[in-house]
């Protein structure tokens, strides 16, 4: 299982869990609307990176309290 993490004021909150790398990869492509040029990001509203400047993710295992995100949002899911 992949996690995204949202970047908001150097805070690192999980958003949304994936099946894959690629469709993480996938899902961040399509949400990001706009780099600016100090390097972050504005992306689509009604995402679960909405509000944040950031993203990051990674494979590693989850905790019980993380079970509350979204898995493999899609852009139908608006």
């Amino acid at each position: 299982m992949w996690n995204l993490y949202g970047i908001k004021r150097d805070q690192r909150n999980l958003v949304a869990t994936f099946d894959t790398e690629a469709q993480l990869r996938s899902y961040v492509q399509w949400a990001i609307l706009k780099r600016d040029d100090d390097g972050s990001f504005r992306f689509e509203q009604k995402t679960p990176l909405t509000g944040c400047t950031s993203y990051d993710f990674d494979d590693a295992p989850l905790d019980s309290e993380s079970a509350e995100v979204v898995h493999n949002p899609t852009p139908g899911m608006l």
